[in-house]
């Protein structure tokens, strides 16, 4: 009688456990999770930007200093300078604001920028807003009254 061999259970165990290491070590280099990862963060940034913004505009409606040029808002984390009652476009505004990590992010003035511009950057590399391979949030402050800040995500370069 003649006997069909086949592989045996051991032997298929390890093609799988074979397969499985090489699918892990060569996946990340087909994947771009980090750079999709970085980009949903600064997503997020965006959104915080806006909703901060808001409470900072409320709060400036409160004191009634919303359709002033430049004025200061009291925070319990500190003074947040504003520009017709948003948030201006400094570090100093956006670090109280977002309580960014210094270590995770930077934040930056975009030099020559008309109006007033930040860059928040994931890491230490800070972009400016002309790169087309950056991987930054823009903030631009309030031009004029009961105009809202210009936020901006560029993901290119993540």
């Amino acid at each position: 009688m003649k006997r069909n061999q086949g592989f045996t259970l051991v032997e298929l165990i390890i093609v799988i456990v074979i397969l499985g290491i090489l699918a892990v070590t060569a996946a990340p280099r087909f994947l771009n999770l980090s750079g999709d990862a970085r980009a949903s963060t600064l997503n997020a940034i965006k959104g915080s930007l806006e909703s901060a913004s808001a409470l900072v505009y409320g709060k400036a409606i409160i004191a009634g200093v919303q359709n002033q040029g430049t004025a200061t808002v009291t925070d319990p984390a500190g003074d947040i300078a504003t520009v017709f009652g948003y948030p201006a476009a400094t570090p100093a505004a956006i670090a109280i604001i977002l309580d960014l990590g210094e270590d995770d992010w930077t934040v930056v003035e975009v030099a020559d920028a008309e109006p007033a511009t930040i860059a928040i950057t994931p890491g230490s590399t800070a972009y400016t807003a002309t790169e087309e391979q950056a991987c930054q949030v823009l903030y631009t402050q309030s031009t004029e009254a009961q105009a809202k800040p210009t936020i901006t995500v560029q993901t290119a370069g993540c």
